[in-house]
C-alpha cells in the first residue's frame, strides 16, 4: 500500500502527504521562477546579476570573510586590501550570474549550443574514449558548471555525474531534472560505486567536482595552491582501479559567451606502492585545478572553506614524555 497517499481514519490528510504536496508547490515555483529569470535579456539579466552579487556581499558576511580570506592566502603578496575585497565581491557577482544562466539555458535549443559555446581539445576527449574503458572527468565549481551536462548531453555525449543531494527536497528535485534533461544521469556520491564501474564499463563519462574540502577519511592531505588540502581520493582510486583515463574538462565564460575546455588525459600512476599512487595522482588533479584557478580567478568558487580540515599537528612533549605520533587529520 502506498502510504504517501495515505490518510488518517478519521479522514484528516497525513503530514507526510501535506510534506508532499508543500514540496509540489515548491517545486512549482522554483520552476516558474527560474522559466521567468530565463526571460529576461542577457545584457538586462548581467547587470542584475552584478547587482545582487554586489548586495549578497555586503549582507553576508559569513561567505563575505571566508571569500577574502581564501583570497588573501593565495593572492595576499599579490594584492592590496582593496584588491582582494574587489575580486571577492565580484566573486559573489559570478556565482549569482550562475543562477540567470540556468534560467536562460531552459530555453536553448540544441541548435544554439554552437552559438554561444566554444569547444577546444575534445580531441582529447574522443582519444580518451577510444581506449574503452570510459573515461574519468575531473571538473570544478569554475565558470558555470551546472551547464556542462546539459552542453555534454545536447553532444550526445554518455554523461553521468556524481553529485551531493540537497536538503532541500524540490530545489534537489529541480537540479536533478535540469542537469539531466539532456541526457546526463545524475549519480547521488554515498551510494555510486557500483553505477561508476557499470558506466565506465559502458564506456560512458563520469564527471567528479574534486575542488572542495574533504573529511580525512575520505581524502588525503596534498597541496593546493602551495597549502596542505584535504582532497577527496575517490577519483584517483577509482582511475587507479580501473584504468580509465582521466581527462580535464572546464566550463568557463570568455568574451561574452562560453569556452567548454577540455584538456590531454592526464598520466597514469600505477606503481606498487598504493598509497604514494593516490596522493601523487591527487597532487596532479589539485595542480591541475589549480592552473585552471589561476587563468580564471573570479569564476571559482571561493565562499567554500577549502583548508577546512586541517593535518594534525606534533604536540609539544613535556620532558620524559613519549611523542605522539598521529598523521591524520582532524577538522576544525
Amino acid at each position: 500500500m502506498n502510504t504517501v497517499n495515505q490518510r488518517n481514519p478519521n479522514g484528516t490528510v497525513t503530514a507526510r502527504e501535506k510534506r508532499r504536496h508543500g514540496d509540489a508547490f515548491f517545486y512549482f515555483l522554483i520552476e516558474r521562477g527560474f522559466f521567468l529569470i530565463g526571460l529576461i535579456p542577457r545584457k538586462t539579466a548581467m547587470h542584475a546579476a552584478n547587482g545582487l552579487g554586489r548586495l549578497w556581499f555586503a549582507a553576508d558576511r559569513r561567505h563575505r570573510e571566508i571569500a577574502v580570506s581564501n583570497i588573501g592566502r593565495v593572492y595576499g603578496g599579490q594584492m592590496t586590501r582593496r584588491q582582494i575585497r574587489i575580486m571577492a565581491r565580484n566573486v559573489f557577482c559570478s556565482l549569482v550570474r550562475i543562477v540567470f544562466e540556468i534560467g536562460w539555458s531552459l530555453r536553448l535549443k540544441r541548435t544554439d549550443i554552437r552559438k554561444h559555446f566554444r569547444f577546444f581539445g575534445m580531441h582529447h576527449l574522443q582519444a580518451a574514449l577510444g581506449e574503452k574503458k570510459g573515461v574519468l572527468v575531473l571538473t570544478g565549481h569554475i565558470g558555470n558548471w551546472e551547464l556542462l551536462p546539459m552542453v555534454m548531453g545536447q553532444m550526445g555525449l554518455p554523461v553521468s555525474a556524481i553529485y551531493r543531494p540537497l536538503e532541500f527536497e524540490p530545489l534537489d528535485r529541480f537540479f536533478i531534472s535540469q542537469r539531466s534533461r539532456y541526457g546526463a544521469r545524475l549519480l547521488a556520491k554515498r551510494r555510486a560505486m557500483r553505477s561508476m564501474f557499470a558506466a565506465l564499463h559502458n564506456n560512458e563519462l563520469i564527471g567528479m567536482l574534486l575542488d572542495q574540502n574533504a573529511r580525512v577519511k575520505d581524502g588525503v592531505f596534498v597541496d593546493f595552491f602551495g597549502i596542505p588540502a584535504c582532497t577527496g581520493k575517490g577519483l584517483a582510486l577509482l582511475a587507479r582501479r580501473t584504468g580509465a583515463p582521466v581527462v580535464p574538462l572546464f566550463l568557463v565564460r570568455e568574451n561574452g559567451r562560453y569556452r567548454v575546455e577540455c584538456q590531454p588525459a592526464l598520466p597514469k600512476i600505477q606503481t606498487r606502492d598504493k598509497t604514494k599512487d593516490i596522493e601523487a595522482a591527487t597532487a596532479l588533479y589539485n595542480k591541475v585545478m589549480e592552473d585552471m584557478i589561476r587563468r580564471y580567478p573570479q569564476q571559482w568558487f571561493w565562499v567554500h572553506r577549502r583548508w577546512k580540515t586541517k593535518p594534525f599537528r606534533p604536540w609539544a612533549p613535556k620532558t620524559g614524555s613519549v611523542p605522539d605520533k598521529t598523521t591524520h587529520g582532524k577538522k576544525q
